[in-house]
């Protein structure tokens, strides 16, 4: 028997797998669910609780500060991009082929969910005119619909496109990106950091942030955390060497424990903040600290024990990853409709101010259950079949 679980084991004693980092796909999926949690309760206004006897401990500042865990997405992104260039000698990004391939696995689905939602809005006559129709489609053809207060604040066709927005046009930059960090990588480390709050200090100074701290360069840091995440992770790879001992695995199981619990008094500070503007400014100032306790995880968690890397890198979590992106795409649509349509039932015309707790946790529940169902059918009926299809195109 213990030589059955030994085994069971044995993958995630070794060193990570540069090629497919298995713990990272645990913390894709709970920045995702996080996001996921912030939508619905929007909708839901659960306020969700662990009550242990006379105990009552809230996770309130989980499910409202769902959003500032588009930060660890966007980190991720940087991380998972950079990773097979952190090692010396491999070659870096040529800039059109990276293109092709990023086209290929963002635009189809991408499409798939703008343009029926466009077509929608002009049957239901949402736009005041064609003009109005015509500049909300053209922006979201070109990503750039988050640079337009119309486009971005009020368009009807899906809201939480804005990150995709963010991520291809920093695509546009990650082959120079890239090659700057590899030849000087403090410098550009720093360089990008620096934008970076010096843009959000910039926004911070106007009337109202809501156009400026969600653009690409209020982002640079989070992405320089990543490129320097994937740069230590492939170093201490290199040095540590594979299979690693009890004490290093527990050395940096513990420093991961505290990385995570280091985030947790960050987010109880920003769930304090109730107006808009403050809200913003909370969560650019917090921005650089949690995105670097974040990267500071990720590192240790690739080089945790057994159980822990388990626990985030198994088979399910696997799947699950491989279906967030469609779920991170239809979850907010998903959840907005389930209530406008009354899908749970409830003695109260608004059950969300009436508090009705067994409605506020049903509707959650369906909501996540029917947004996994749709993103997996998606997955595997749509994105793959046609991303394979168009990546065998390119090779010919």
């Amino acid at each position: 028997m213990e030589q059955k679980v030994y085994s069971f084991f044995r993958p995630y004693r070794e060193a990570p797998d540069l090629r497919h980092i298995d713990v990272l796909d645990g913390v894709r999926v709970i920045c995702v669910a996080l996001v996921a949690w912030y939508h619905f309760w929007q909708q839901g206004w659960l306020f969700p609780r662990i009550e242990l006897g006379s105990v009552n401990i809230s996770l309130a500042f989980l499910s409202c500060t769902g959003y500032v865990w588009v930060d660890g997405m966007l980190l991720l992104s940087g991380l998972l991009l950079y990773l097979p260039y952190a090692q010396a000698g491999s070659k870096l990004p040529r800039a059109l082929p990276f293109y092709k391939r990023r086209l290929i696995r963002i635009l189809p689905s991408y499409l798939l969910c703008v343009l029926p939602m466009f077509v929608i809005a002009c049957v239901q006559g949402v736009y005041q005119d064609a003009s109005a129709a015509a500049l909300d489609l053209a922006a979201h053809l070109t990503f750039t619909f988050n640079l337009f207060p119309f486009t971005y604040f009020r368009s009807p066709i899906n809201g939480a496109l804005w990150t995709l927005a963010v991520e291809m046009q920093f695509y546009l930059l990650f082959p120079l990106l890239s090659r700057c960090f590899r030849k000087l990588p403090a410098l550009t480390y720093c360089l990008m950091t620096a934008a970076a709050l010096a843009f959000r200090y910039y926004a911070a100074l106007q009337p109202d942030s809501s156009m400026y701290f969600n653009q690409l360069p209020a982002f640079l840091d989070v992405y320089a955390q990543g490129f320097a995440a994937a740069a230590v992770i492939t170093a201490l790879r290199k040095k540590l060497g594979s299979p690693q001992d009890r004490f290093t695995r527990l050395f940096f199981t513990v420093m991961a424990g505290f990385c995570a619990a280091l985030i947790v008094p960050l987010l109880q500070a920003q769930v304090l903040l109730y107006e808009s503007q403050a809200i913003r400014l909370g969560q650019m100032t917090r921005r650089f600290p949690l995105t670097l306790m974040l990267s500071c995880f990720c590192v240790c968690i690739s080089f945790s024990c057994a159980a822990f890397r388990f626990a985030l890198g198994n088979r399910v979590m696997r799947f699950l990853a491989s279906v967030s992106y469609q779920f991170y795409i239809y979850h907010q649509l998903l959840a907005v409709r389930i209530r406008k349509w009354g899908l749970v039932p409830s003695a109260s015309k608004e059950p969300w101010r009436a508090a009705d707790f067994t409605w506020q946790v049903t509707y959650t529940l369906l909501c996540y259950l029917l947004a996994l169902l749709l993103a997996t059918l998606l997955t595997y009926l749509f994105e793959l079949p046609v991303t394979r299809r168009l990546r065998g195109r390119l090779k010919a």
